[in-house]
């Protein structure tokens, strides 16, 4: 009887263990300990640690998108409160972390896609990817008049991500929700203000 895979676990385990310190602190041996895994199980199933970590990172990101279809697809709210359901969404599972946590795929943005081309292209891929359900939402907001069209749909999506992403990493540091609030108070009074 052949052994059962141990692949989802250290996958698993390999996503905690990068949260807590990041591309270059999570070390092999440590994600195969923490997956009760010999290290060959680990070369195994992966060819390197940039290989293994873009699996964790596309395994974060299904889980992103998860919550994104959760907010924005919820045709009971109107487009603008989908925007803001997704951030309260984010919000409340970052307070569950302590606001220690922030966002693997930002994470990585900053400690991996200097040092690995692959990885930097595969975040390349997923903000192009992710922008898109969040520039349809702002479009039918503007098309419903709850948001103004001075600006581009598309420019817009990038906007709400890249300043959220920054807005959580400043949270991380303080440890407290105060950067996000403030993001979520300013972006809906601004750019995300229904028009008078």
């Amino acid at each position: 009887m052949p052994k059962p895979s141990l692949r989802d676990n250290i996958l698993d385990a390999g996503l905690k263990a990068m949260f807590r310190t990041g591309y270059h602190g999570t070390s092999v041996r440590d994600v195969s300990a923490a997956a009760g895994a010999p290290i060959g199980s680990f070369t195994n199933h992966f060819r390197s640690k940039e290989a293994f970590a873009s699996e964790v990172l596309e395994r974060y990101f299904d889980q992103v998108r998860g919550l994104v279809a959760q907010a924005l697809d919820d045709a009971s709210l109107t487009p603008r409160a989908r925007l803001r359901r997704y951030l309260e969404i984010i919000t409340g599972r970052l307070e569950a972390d302590g606001f220690a946590r922030g966002c693997l795929i930002g994470d990585l943005s900053l400690e991996a896609s200097g040092s690995s081309e692959l990885l930097r292209a595969q975040l390349n891929a997923i903000f192009a990817e992710w922008r898109v359900p969040f520039a349809t939402c702002i479009r039918a907001a503007q098309a419903s008049g709850e948001i103004a069209g001075d600006f581009d749909a598309g420019e817009l999506a990038e906007f709400l991500l890249a300043s959220w992403q920054g807005a959580m990493l400043r949270m991380k540091v303080e440890r407290s929700p105060a950067a996000l609030e403030r993001f979520k108070k300013i972006a809906f009074q601004t750019v995300f203000k229904e028009p008078s």
